[in-house]
């Protein structure tokens, strides 16, 4: 089954970038569709960006519409996630996870394996 590990997070200034990464292992990813979700403490897990299996249709909440953009490397078992003009309220523990799913799917519920997370702090 698939082994995801993110990695790329850390301390930025508001306005900062960052690269996420999601490499996968034991299983190929070309056959899930992809998510990107952040987590605070004492809230639920927020679906931020997925990505369908083949990398053509993409998905994103509206607080990250033109700043965050999703993308695949199935040659490489990887998932990104480009963040630029990052904000205070972008700071949370972001999680990848692969859906066996044809489509993109927002709910939290659908994912079948995800990673251990990686700290984003966006500093004001």
């Amino acid at each position: 089954q698939a082994q995801l590990v993110e990695s790329g997070g850390g301390l930025v200034q508001a306005g900062g970038s960052l690269r996420l990464s999601c490499a996968a292992s034991g299983r190929t990813l070309s056959n899930y569709a992809m998510g990107w979700f952040r987590q605070v403490p004492g809230k639920e897990r927020e679906f931020v960006a997925g990505i369908n299996r083949g990398g053509y249709s993409t998905f994103y909440v509206d607080s990250v519409k033109g700043r965050f953009t999703i993308s695949r490397d199935n040659d490489k078992n990887t998932v990104y996630l480009q963040m630029n003009a990052l904000k205070p309220e972008d700071t949370a523990v972001y999680y990848c996870a692969a859906d066996r799913s044809t489509v993109v799917r927002s709910n939290a519920k659908f994912y079948d394996y995800w990673g251990q997370g990686t700290q984003v702090t966006v500093s004001s």
